[in-house]
């Protein structure tokens, strides 16, 4: 069997080397690197001839943070997928990072199996997130007519939210932009909640960002 080969970015050494003993422990991953910040691994991967299959990469670094360690990954090597490993929950980091060009997210405090289950979607379907519907329901034949008829369903309004939940404005920044209400921000975003089968602003702004609407 093939191994999934997975580099690990993080400066906890102690969460770093964890997960490393862990994963080794599984006869399908192999731990090729782990760095301890953006900039060791942009250098590790510079200089050898490795090729992670998944990097797991934390947010919050010194030197060079995650974002930006993501976007230029992603920026010098296209198609590289990277997942989000943070204990940073914030919506706006966790979109920051996904807009530089992460294919996930996953808190770390979550099990050994969840993060089993995300390296290996991530390394054959290209994303994961944990929030999004589409996931569950890709043995349902979730196909690109199903996009569709969610899209078309979708009023102007929220359209224009969708799109806007993708940047750092607040809802009530959002309200403001959109000239209503946050009471009415907030039916809208409960309306796309139902619509997309999703629970977070995250799950709506991948929404957006997995089918090119931002």
């Amino acid at each position: 069997m093939k191994k999934i080969k997975i580099a690990i970015v993080d400066d906890h050494q102690l969460v770093s080397k964890a997960i490393e003993e862990m994963l080794t422990n599984q006869p399908q991953f192999s731990v090729v690197c782990n760095c301890g910040n953006g900039d060791e691994f942009l250098e590790q991967m510079e200089i050898s001839t490795f090729r992670p299959d998944v990097v797991l990469m934390d947010i919050n670094m010194p030197f060079r943070n995650g974002i930006e360690t993501t976007k230029a990954a992603t920026e010098k090597y296209p198609g590289i997928k990277i997942l989000a490993l943070s204990v940073d929950d914030s919506e706006h980091t966790i979109i920051k990072m996904i807009k530089a060009g992460a294919v996930g997210y996953l808190l770390k405090d979550m099990s050994p199996e969840i993060l089993f289950k995300a390296i290996e979607e991530v390394h054959t379907s290209g994303t994961f997130d944990p929030d999004f519907l589409h996931q569950n329901l890709a043995k349902a034949k979730m196909e690109e007519d199903s996009i569709q008829a969610i899209l078309a369903d979708l009023k102007d309004k929220e359209i224009q939210l969708l799109k806007l939940c993708c940047t750092e404005l607040t809802y009530k920044e959002i309200a403001d932009r959109m000239l209503v209400s946050p009471k009415t921000v907030d039916g809208y975003r409960d309306s796309l909640f139902i619509k997309l089968g999703v629970k977070s602003r995250i799950g709506i702004a991948m929404f957006a960002l997995k089918n090119q609407m931002v």
